[in-house]
C-alpha cells in the first residue's frame, strides 16, 4: 500500500514513519512546500529503523496520484501564523490558541481554503484514496473536506486516545482491552464510560469517587476531583480552556511567551541546526521532541499548580498509532473501534447529519461509522457542542464565500469571545 503525507516536512512525521515499520505500507511519499524542512525530516528518518521506501513528490498531484491513503498534516502560515493567531486575540483580552477560541477560528479561516484545494485534487487524481486528516482545527477542516470527499475523509486526534489510556491505567485496567463511550467535537469531548472485559462493569464511577486515583493522571489534575464528580464524566483536556477560562487566560497572559512563540523559536532553531548538521538530525530531533512534549499544555498546568507531565505521556505518540490502526482496518476489512472525526449521521440527533463529530466508530473496509448511543448527552454538553458547531460552520462559510459577516459571526459566537466589538477588532487585526 502507498501512503502520502502532505506536510511531509512536519516535525512529527518521524513518529508516523516509526509506526509504519513492519506495516502493510510499502511506499511513503512526502510532499511539502518547504524543501529545507523536507530535507531535514529525511535526514531524521535516516536515523530511524528502516521502514517503507521513501519518495519525495515533485508537486501535489504527483504526491496524490496512486496513493491508497493520504495523511494531511499541513500548517498553513507555519508557526509564524500561529503566533499571530494567538497574539491578536490576547491583545484584546481573550484567549488565543491554535484550535480553541478566536485563535482557532483565525487558523481555520486561513487553512480551510487550502484544505478544500487538496480535497478537490484528491477527488480529481486519486478518487479511490482515503484521506486521514490531522490538520488543525481538525473538526472544521475535516467537515470542509467532507463537502468534497464525503465519508472518504476521516479526522483523527491523539487527545481522546490519550485520555482513555490514562483513565484506564488510573482505574487499574489494561488500556488495550477496555471499551469506552466518548462523544463530542474535536477538542471538545467527554469520556462517559470505561468498561473492562473482566466483568467489573463501568469503571468510571469508581474512578470518579477515588481522590487518589483522580490525582494520578493529567485530566484529574487539570480539572480537579470536585468538578469531575460534578460533571460525572472525564472531559478532553482542551475543555480546561472553557471550564477554567479565567485561570487559563491569566496563565497565558502571565507567560513570557505563547505556545506558538515557543514552538516558532524551538522549531526554527532545530531545523536550522539539523540542516547544518544532517548527521545529527535524529539526535537533535529527539531532544527537541522531548522538550516539546514536556511543555505541552503548560499554561493549563500552570493554572492548576504547575505540575509536570508523567513520563508515560512523553513518547509523543498517539495520533500515529490511531492513523495506522485506521489504515489497517480499512485495508484488511477487519473491524476495530477507534475515536474518530466522522459525519454525525444521527448519532447526536440535535446536530445535522453531515456535521462532523468526534466519537467511537466501527471501522472496516467500508470506512468509519459512528456508534449510536450519544442521545443521552446532558443539556450542558449538548449546548456547548451546538454553539461550537455553529462557530465551525460559520468559519467554513466565511472561508468558502470570503464572507466577512460569517467570519464575524464565527468569532463573536465563540463562548471564549465576550463581545462582537472585540470579535470585529480581532478580525480586522488578523489580516487572514
Amino acid at each position: 500500500m502507498r501512503l502520502t503525507i502532505l506536510g511531509g516536512g512536519g516535525f512529527r512525521v518521524p513518529l508516523v514513519y516509526g509506526a509504519l515499520a513492519g506495516s502493510e505500507i510499502t511506499e511513503l511519499t512526502l510532499y511539502d512546500t518547504d524543501p529545507v524542512r523536507l530535507g531535514v525530516i529525511r535526514s531524521v528518518l535516516a536515523g530511524l529503523p528502516q521502514g517503507p521506501r521513501v519518495r519525495v513528490a515533485e508537486g501535489l498531484d504527483d504526491a496524490l496520484r496512486g496513493a491508497d491513503f493520504v495523511f494531511s498534516a499541513i500548517r498553513v502560515g507555519g508557526t509564524a501564523g500561529r503566533v499571530r493567531d494567538e497574539r491578536v486575540p490576547l491583545a484584546e483580552g481573550v484567549l488565543g490558541q491554535e484550535t480553541v477560541g478566536a485563535g482557532g477560528v483565525l487558523y481555520g479561516l486561513r487553512t480551510i481554503p487550502v484544505a478544500l484545494h487538496i480535497a478537490e485534487r484528491v477527488a480529481a487524481v486519486a478518487p479511490g484514496a482515503w484521506v486521514i486528516n490531522f490538520t488543525n482545527p481538525a473538526g472544521m477542516v475535516t467537515e470542509a473536506m467532507a463537502g468534497v470527499l464525503g465519508d472518504r475523509v476521516i479526522g483523527i486526534c491523539d487527545s481522546p486516545v490519550g485520555l482513555v489510556r490514562r483513565a484506564a491505567r488510573a482505574a487499574g485496567a489494561d488500556p488495550d482491552t477496555v471499551s469506552y463511550d466518548y462523544v463530542g467535537l474535536n477538542h471538545l469531548g467527554w469520556l462517559r464510560s470505561l468498561t473492562a472485559p473482566d466483568g467489573r462493569g463501568d469503571l468510571l464511577p469508581g474512578l470518579l469517587a477515588d481522590e487518589a486515583a483522580l490525582g494520578s493522571f493529567e485530566e484529574g489534575k487539570l480539572f480537579g476531583a470536585d468538578w469531575l464528580r460534578a460533571l460525572g464524566s472525564l472531559p478532553n483536556e482542551y475543555l480546561h480552556y472553557y471550564y477554567f477560562r479565567r485561570e487559563t487566560l491569566a496563565a497565558v497572559r502571565a507567560a513570557d511567551e505563547t505556545r506558538g512563540e515557543f514552538l516558532d523559536h524551538q522549531q526554527g532553531e532545530f531545523f536550522a541546526r539539523a540542516a547544518e548538521h544532517p548527521d545529527r538530525a535524529h539526535e537533535l530531533w529527539e531532544s527537541t521532541r522531548l522538550e516539546r512534549e514536556e511543555t505541552y499544555m503548560a499554561d493549563s498546568r500552570a493554572a492548576t499548580g504547575g505540575w509536570q507531565r508523567d513520563s508515560c505521556d512523553l513518547d509523543g505518540g498517539g495520533y500515529d498509532r490511531v492513523a495506522l490502526a485506521l489504515m489497517r482496518a480499512i485495508a484488511s476489512g477487519g473491524g476495530t473501534r477507534l475515536i474518530l472525526n466522522v459525519r454525525n449521521n444521527g448519532t447526536v440527533p440535535a446536530l445535522p447529519a453531515d456535521a462532523i463529530i468526534e466519537t467511537v466508530c466501527e471501522v472496516d473496509a467500508r470506512g468509519a461509522r459512528p456508534l449510536r448511543g450519544a442521545s443521552s448527552l446532558g443539556s450542558a454538553e449538548l449546548g456547548l457542542m451546538l454553539q461550537l458547531k455553529a462557530v465551525e460552520r460559520a468559519t467554513i462559510e466565511a472561508s468558502l464565500f470570503k464572507d466577512r459577516a460569517a467570519a464575524l459571526r464565527a468569532l463573536a459566537l465563540h463562548p471564549l469571545v465576550d463581545s462582537p466589538a472585540v470579535a470585529a477588532r480581532i478580525l480586522d487585526g488578523a489580516s487572514v
